[in-house]
């Protein structure tokens, strides 16, 4: 069973690396594993050309650095005009993320930005007739709350309230999702002797019920989420999409890195498209279907910091698995190494009760076989 074109599932494709295969190539390993949906981290015209004329949805990015340019009507006008007007309509860019996680707690001063950003960039889309298709919006890291635990409590930090009102407001008005990168990995790391690692994971456990709302949460990152909500709610919107634009686990890390293994790595992303597979929603929201983003698709050996942060991906650069993800059978591909044997538990049972069945009929047969031979010999 293919990844069954997910509608809600899609993967970060991040270039901070010396040796990522050529942009063609990884458009045929998307369409191998019958994924749709990409982001990327800045506008880079060899893959927005590579990706023309296929099946593939892609984000871009603004980055970050250019934030304050953007304050400026006409430098968005001709950013637009030089990054996104001339791919279209061949490359299906649905979306302008205006930085990434532009505030943190080392940088909170670059938040001030974003507002004036996301503006002039849709007016400058609606001003070259180009806005119907294309979302703007800006990924948030958790460190927008204030409160996340338990979610009911989850509120934005006093000192961005006013600005990310206004940004909440530009998402309201032009029908856009807030993104959020949420990572339970991280709050395991911090806290492994504290936090249930099956909590996190997606495993079978007892999770947590929120004492005000009652209700029950079998994993973290859906309780991330509906803290972002609250947060969201609190603020006087509530009709504002959440969707997670980054969530991974990494498959190596440091001494001081608890959980960053092979295993628990491909535990969490199996069972994240599982859930995916199954459209699920989060317990406030449990009718709407919760969109993500995995993170990442390659291994990438140029990010600083951390040894975690160059192994989140599914693949070496090579296009070999970095593990088995364990949920999907690939199609066939030209790269042997890019086979992978996945199939859901529903598959599992299919195959299983089918196998049942045809242990039974050939018994019976036999049976029935040795029965007509008797009587001919009687």
């Amino acid at each position: 069973m293919l990844f069954g074109r997910v509608a809600s599932f899609g993967i970060n494709y991040g270039q901070v690396a010396n040796n990522l295969p050529t942009p063609d190539k990884v458009l045929e390993l998307l369409g191998t594993l019958k994924i749709t949906r990409t982001r990327i981290y800045d506008t880079n015209p060899e893959i927005l050309k590579a990706f023309a004329n296929s099946e593939i949805e892609i984000i871009v990015t603004v980055e970050n650095q250019i934030l304050s340019q953007l304050n400026d009507p006409q430098q968005a006008l001709q950013w637009v005009s030089n990054n996104i007007k001339p791919y279209l309509p061949d490359t299906k860019i649905t979306g302008i993320q205006v930085g990434n996680e532009v505030y943190t707690d080392e940088n909170p001063t670059m938040f001030q930005y974003l507002v004036p950003a996301v503006i002039n960039i849709q007016n400058a889309l609606s001003q070259l007739g180009i806005s119907s298709n294309i979302q703007v919006s800006s990924p948030s890291s958790l460190a927008v709350l204030q409160e996340s635990y338990p979610p009911s409590a989850g509120t934005f930090k006093n000192d961005i309230t006013e600005t990310m009102t206004q940004f909440l407001s530009f998402l309201s008005k032009t029908n856009s999702p807030f993104w959020i990168n949420a990572y339970p990995f991280f709050a395991y790391k911090d806290n492994p002797n504290e936090i249930p690692l099956d909590y996190v994971l997606f495993n079978p456990s007892e999770g947590m019920v929120d004492p005000n709302t009652k209700l029950h949460y079998d994993n973290m990152l859906y309780a991330q989420v509906d803290a972002v909500a609250f947060a969201i709610a609190k603020l006087g919107f509530n009709d504002i999409e959440i969707r997670v634009s980054e969530t991974g686990w990494p498959s190596k890390g440091d001494s001081d890195e608890a959980g960053a293994t092979v295993q628990n790595a491909a535990t969490y992303n199996r069972n994240l498209f599982r859930r995916q597979m199954e459209n699920e929603g989060t317990p406030l929201k449990p009718r709407m279907r919760l969109e993500a983003y995995l993170f990442a698709l390659f291994n990438e050996d140029l990010k600083p910091g951390p040894t975690s942060e160059r192994n989140y991906g599914l693949f070496q650069p090579d296009e070999s698995m970095a593990y088995n993800v364990g949920l999907s059978a690939f199609a066939t591909t030209s790269n042997p190494s890019t086979s992978i044997s996945l199939t859901s538990s529903a598959t599992h049972n299919k195959v299983n009760k089918y196998i049942k069945f045809k242990v039974i009929f050939v018994v019976y047969y036999l049976h029935l076989l040795s029965i007509l031979i008797k009587i001919k010999i009687h």
